[in-house]
């Protein structure tokens, strides 16, 4: 299915909610969370968009590839990155049903107010975004 083209209200609508969602956030920090969104919902397509937009960010190869492993990668990721990754897996996968209380708290901690709603909704997008793509099994080769 072309979702986009058979729904073309509802992509320039999420197209606005992305653009909304990334004000204020951390470019690097952005495509670190969108990829580990991305590698739990296992969404191929959106791993190639966001693996390559964090290159031409200028992030590391080698951050990259220990993303998916960053509570053990040590020092390789800031604190205020582990955090943020730290919410992105609570809210991405939900397993309790709910964010626990420690994680949203140590993000607070490194977040002010406003920075940590505008983290949430990028999270909530990429999620969206995710979904989306894996749903109609968007071609990673097609990028």
């Amino acid at each position: 299915m072309s979702f986009f083209q058979a729904a073309p209200e509802f992509y320039q609508a999420m197209v606005a909610l992305d653009r909304a969602s990334r004000k204020g956030v951390d470019p690097a920090l952005a495509e670190l969370v969108k990829i580990r969104a991305s590698q739990l919902n296992h969404c191929a397509y959106c791993l190639a968009m966001h693996t390559r937009d964090a290159r031409k960010a200028g992030e590391s190869e080698q951050r990259i590839y220990l993303l998916s492993a960053w509570q053990e990668a040590g020092a390789f990721f800031t604190v205020k990155e582990q955090a943020a990754l730290a919410l992105t897996e609570a809210v991405t996968v939900l397993t309790d049903g709910f964010v626990p209380d420690a994680v949203y708290a140590q993000a607070a901690e490194h977040f002010e107010e406003a920075e940590l709603a505008q983290l949430i909704a990028l999270i909530l997008t990429i999620n969206a975004w995710n979904r989306i793509a894996v749903t109609t099994r968007m071609d990673p080769a097609s990028l």
